[in-house]
């Protein structure tokens, strides 16, 4: 099986991401349609994310299944790709052609709030999201912070097994919804 690949996001991945995260939480609230919030979304992520977030993308080459096994350690098969996007000759440089995203991670690199984190759903219960989430602690490794919804107990879950400790109650500022704030700390 072809390793999963962890990389820095560039401009180039704009349109995957974005419908990564319009497909994934479609599939999580089927009632709901995300479609006609893509057009918020990529403001919002041009303008709120984008510049002050780092950015780690999960993805293998498209001729490859998902991986299956979520008893994978982190580290074995994975690769990390590092440098500058923007430097020619540089790996992050490479066009994604035959790639497939399953997966990114935001952290905001002042307040080490965690935003977004998506795997696509042909990857729950892979490594991929641990992955990510060892991306996430390596990128702020003084704690992360988030939000999580209380009606997703798949995520709460997924949250609580990777060290995050309920922090209490909060509601979501764009739409009103309950949320839990959550915390990692080394």
């Amino acid at each position: 099986m072809t390793p999963l690949t962890l990389r820095a996001y560039t401009e180039a991945d704009e349109d995957g991401t974005i419908e990564l995260w319009r497909r994934t939480w479609q599939q999580h609230y089927p009632r709901i349609d995300f479609s006609a919030r893509v057009g918020w979304w990529r403001e919002r992520w041009r303008k709120e994310l984008v510049p002050v977030a780092t950015i780690t993308l999960a993805e293998m080459d498209e001729a490859q299944e998902a991986p299956h096994s979520p008893f994978i350690p982190a580290q074995a098969g994975i690769h990390e790709q590092t440098g500058n996007a923007d430097q020619p000759g540089s790996p992050l440089s490479r066009g994604r052609t035959g790639k497939k995203l399953l997966g990114f991670v935001t952290v905001d690199r002042k307040t080490h709030y965690l935003d977004q984190f998506v795997v696509a759903p042909e990857a729950w219960g892979t490594e991929v999201a641990k992955a990510l989430m060892d991306a996430a602690k390596r990128q702020s490794p003084t704690g992360l912070d988030l939000l999580v919804n209380k009606d997703n107990a798949r995520a709460i879950r997924f949250y609580e097994k990777h060290g995050f400790v309920y922090a209490g109650e909060d509601k979501n500022p764009v739409s009103g919804i309950a949320v839990d704030r959550m915390a990692w700390r080394p």
